[in-house]
């Protein structure tokens, strides 16, 4: 089963791609940006955006019917790798308790000139 997610309130693609792929009871999602769904633009920040991110995967998730607890790894993009720690805490926000797998490496630049970006596979 290979079934395409588009998640109503998440920004719309910037490319062509959709907001996430499920195969199974695993699905894949596309990176995420900070852009806000109804202006398409970015916040000013690495942190509103990072939050904003989060909270358009968290979209992306419940439109397949899932939740941050059903995500098992995720890839972070950062435009600067010195924006860790600042990330850390808005990260911790939506995964608490038992966080998932994470990679997070310096991007050499991301779409939209963005400052954080974020992809996740998750599992029901």
């Amino acid at each position: 089963m290979n079934q395409t997610i588009t998640a109503p309130n998440a920004p719309a693609a910037v490319g062509p791609y959709c907001h996430a792929k499920r195969a199974g009871d695993t699905l894949y999602t596309s990176g995420q940006l900070g852009l806000i769904p109804a202006t398409g633009e970015l916040p000013e920040g690495v942190e509103a955006q990072a939050r904003q991110a989060l909270e358009n995967l968290s979209a992306v998730l419940a439109a397949a019917g899932m939740g941050c607890a059903d995500v098992v790894k995720t890839t972070v993009f950062l435009a600067n790798i010195g924006d860790f720690a600042a990330i850390n805490k808005i990260y911790a926000e939506f995964f608490p308790g038992e966080a998932p797998a994470r990679s997070c490496v310096q991007a050499g630049a991301l779409p939209k000139g963005a400052l954080f970006e974020i992809e996740a596979v998750a599992v029901k």
